[in-house]
């Protein structure tokens, strides 16, 4: 696996992979690596010649200095990772002056409202941020295709309308979501639960399923009312959010129409731990 950690010398690598016709596959990481970012380069090994992986602790998506100070950084624990599981051909690790070299600001983007729905609500300027990034990365590394997790939903949906609005050729896929045993959604943030926290936050998944079975039978009022019953019963668990949206546009629905396709949306903080998880409802 070659390391490189300025945008040249990736530049070099990239240019011999193009002019042999290799096809790239590509996902980028904030680093903090687990199985979840592992199953989006099982995914580009099965799909094409070269996989590239990315860490980059990108600042403009940040709308809380505090969150950015306490993102984890490991990043030789991450090489490891990525070197023992042989999914990776390459991992590029920039500076900030490589992503940002004249100004570190996050560009402006219509992406059709869908920045405005659910995270939109509560990190301001944050979508704004991961356009920005993913767009300089797609430029640098040129994949052919890129992976990303559908436990963040919201962010794989931006990412599709951000190819289209910047007309890229990147094709999108969105891998199902990771789970560890009990269910809970496999993110970086779980280093932060103890292991009695993390057992406990296994009902975020638990009510996830319940909702699957709800939603054919009772009206979305009595499933958000179930819902928010489940969490206030649940010590040192708060609910920050729970909506019922459309898939597509990501609005939140009071009703199920049978044209459309919606997806359970959650967001708990366990103590201070804000995990994120949502479900397709079929």
């Amino acid at each position: 696996m070659q390391i490189f950690y300025d945008h040249n010398s990736l530049q070099s690598f990239i240019k011999s992979q193009r002019e042999r016709n290799a096809t790239i596959g590509f996902a980028p990481t904030m680093g903090a690596l687990h199985d979840g970012h592992l199953s989006l380069y099982a995914k580009a090994r099965q799909e094409n010649d070269i996989v590239v992986a990315s860490i980059f602790i990108n600042p403009t998506q940040f709308d809380n200095v505090k969150d950015l100070q306490k993102y984890p950084r490991n990043f030789d624990k991450d090489i490891q990772i990525l070197e023992n599981s042989s999914l990776v051909d390459a991992v590029y690790i920039p500076s900030d002056k490589d992503i940002y070299p004249e100004v570190m600001e996050r560009k402006k983007y219509d992406f059709g409202g869908i920045e405005k729905e659910m995270e939109g609500e509560f990190r301001e300027g944050h979508f704004d941020g991961v356009g920005t990034v993913v767009e300089k990365l797609f430029l640098q590394v040129q994949p052919n295709t890129a992976y990303f997790g559908e436990k963040d939903y919201q962010q794989l949906a931006i990412v599709e309308q951000l190819v289209e609005i910047r007309d890229l050729p990147v094709k999108i896929i969105g891998v199902p979501i990771f789970r560890e045993k009990n269910g809970l959604a496999m993110s970086s943030r779980n280093v932060r639960l103890s292991e009695t926290q993390r057992e406990s936050a296994k009902i975020i998944y638990e009510t996830l399923l319940m909702i699957e079975e709800w939603f054919r039978v009772i009206t979305i009022p009595e499933i958000i009312e179930r819902v928010s019953k489940i969490f206030e019963d649940e010590e040192g668990m708060v609910l920050e959010y729970f909506k019922i949206a459309d898939e597509k546009t990501l609005k939140e629905t009071d009703f199920f129409y049978k044209d459309k396709n919606y997806r359970a949306f959650i967001v708990v903080f366990v103590d201070d731990v804000r995990l994120i998880d949502n479900i397709h409802l079929s």
